[in-house]
């Protein structure tokens, strides 16, 4: 035991290691490129400073709180409508024969192309917004959780009846566990698409928002801006995945890792 500590501990510490050396090669990446001679690129220097000035007058927070209102919103409701939907389309054939042929032809229009349509008919405040963010984490999510529930294994099913479960014990005893890891896969991409969307909406109406303010950076030229608004979108999104993939790990501890 002593010794899976040992290694445990190692393999962490090798984590950070090897993070902490992923984020100066970035670095040093970026200031290779910003000396390169491209015209107006911003090095890492300027751009902090341009952060901690939108920092110190609010603005980053401000619209940093925007942009994830609108993203937490609209994911929110995709997640919990896609889950029983995806459930009903794998446990259901009838189901699935009915919605599988709307589900794949939405798939295939992306919710970018929907925003100019939401916008006339739903007008330019938050609710078109949130709409498109709502079916790019519900189409993400959904197919997700309709493979996971056909991926079930039909062996540890038709065990379960024999021994006399029912329909709704199967469900919950082996359906559910079984789909759980393909649930929280289809969280994760639902989430980085949702990012998308917003940021997309943003820029073609919105009074606040980092995507806002990366179209307003854009007139004016203001390349510093630009970045500081991606890194803040890529900081907050990572942070939310890493805590998805927490979730999964606690969830899913009996599954096989590699």
């Amino acid at each position: 035991m002593e010794r899976g500590r040992r290694a445990r501990g190692a393999g962490r510490l090798t984590s950070v290691l090897l993070g902490v050396a992923s984020a100066a090669l970035g670095l040093l990446a970026w200031t290779v490129l910003a000396n390169s001679g491209i015209d107006g690129f911003p090095g890492p220097v300027s751009v902090a400073r341009r952060a901690g000035q939108l920092i110190a007058d609010g603005t980053l927070f401000s619209d940093a709180g925007a942009s994830l209102e609108r993203v937490l919103i609209g994911y929110v409701i995709g997640v919990v409508l896609a889950v029983p939907v995806g459930f009903l389309m794998g446990w259901y054939p009838l189901v699935r024969r009915l919605i599988e042929p709307w589900l794949q032809f939405f798939r295939m229009v992306p919710p970018l192309a929907i925003i100019p349509l939401a916008i006339v008919l739903m007008g330019i405040g938050e609710t078109p917004k949130i709409f498109v963010i709502f079916l790019a984490s519900f189409l993400s999510c959904v197919v997700s959780t309709f493979q996971g529930v056909v991926a079930v294994d039909v062996t540890l099913v038709n065990a379960a009846r024999v021994l006399g479960a029912r329909d709704h014990q199967v469900f919950a005893g082996i359906v559910v566990p079984a789909s759980a890891p393909f649930i929280l896969v289809g969280m994760r991409i639902g989430l980085g698409a949702s990012w998308a969307t917003v940021v997309a909406a943003e820029l073609i109406a919105a009074q606040g928002g980092l995507g806002f303010r990366m179209q307003q950076a854009q007139l004016y030229y203001d390349l510093p801006t630009i970045f500081v608004q991606l890194i803040a979108i890529g900081a907050i999104g990572l942070v939310m995945d890493r805590l998805l993939l927490l979730a999964e790990r606690r969830l899913t501890h009996w599954q096989e890792r590699r």
